[in-house]
């Protein structure tokens, strides 16, 4: 049944053992994203009946990779976060906006006070790799009770700071855009979902999405947006990039990845 089959089983397909060589593997490849389309609603449909709470496995600090890789953006060129680096994040802020009673901006000092959970996790990424890292941020949940979700809400949608400037791993020179990622209201109230300000104990390398990232343990890694900016609560995905929900969502890929 299409149903149990594995996310990563399905990084190989055909007889000719196609292995994503990246993200960019899946642009142009109609083929391709149709099964992985497939794919996405069954493992949704498994996670739901698993449960909303099921949690993704967590290990212990000795497995901790020794090397964690830096993919997809290692540091955003834009002016405004140079100078937010330089600064050390002082003047950064989280901004919640869209579908919320109390729409806020929350400084990385206010945030790092707030009660964190630490997790262990495996981050699997679509190109064929993990590495277990340890992650340590405030729940999303926690912050979008404080913002108050009003009724009819149904996405969070996270705007990053980093622009995909054409780069062929990124898409191509048709690609330009600024990254951003979405995950449904079950996924955004998950108890393994966090807004990781460090990482291994530390504060989080800009390799890694500093300032904060979003970590949603039961999705592949593409969906762990880096550098958040603002967290946006909405009804519908049709106001951001092409409508799918993400920068590679809007490019072919699946807008749930579950693992």
């Amino acid at each position: 049944m299409m149903d149990m089959i594995s996310r990563r089983g399905l990084l190989t397909i055909g007889g000719s053992g196609l292995l994503l060589a990246g993200c960019d593997s899946l642009v142009g490849n109609a083929k391709l994203a149709a099964v992985l389309r497939a794919s996405e609603q069954a493992t949704q449909r498994w996670q739901r009946l698993v449960g909303r709470d099921g949690l993704a496995r967590e290990f212990s600090a000795a497995d901790v990779s020794p090397v964690f890789k830096v993919n997809g953006t290692h540091e955003p060129t834009e002016a405004a976060y140079q100078a937010m680096k330089a600064n050390g994040f002082a003047d950064w802020k989280l901004a919640i906006t869209g579908m919320v009673h109390n729409p806020m901006q929350i400084g990385l000092a206010d945030l790092r006070r707030l009660p964190a959970r630490t997790q262990i996790t495996r981050h699997d990424c679509v190109e064929g790799w993990s590495a277990i890292g340890q992650w340590t941020g405030p729940q999303l949940g926690a912050l979008l009770k404080a913002a108050g979700v009003k009724t009819g809400a149904r996405y969070v949608v996270f705007r990053c700071a980093d622009n995909y400037g054409g780069e062929v791993s990124k898409g191509g020179a048709q690609s330009s855009a600024q990254y951003y990622e979405s995950i449904d209201m079950v996924d955004a109230f998950h108890p393994q979902t966090i807004l990781a300000h460090s990482m291994n104990g530390a504060p989080l390398p800009v390799g890694h999405g500093a300032p904060l990232r979003l970590r949603v343990e039961r999705q592949l890694g593409y969906k762990h947006a880096k550098y958040v900016m603002e967290i946006a609560v909405v009804d519908s995905l049709a106001g951001f990039g092409r409508g799918k929900g993400g920068y590679w969502p809007d490019r072919g890929y699946e807008w749930y990845a579950g693992i």
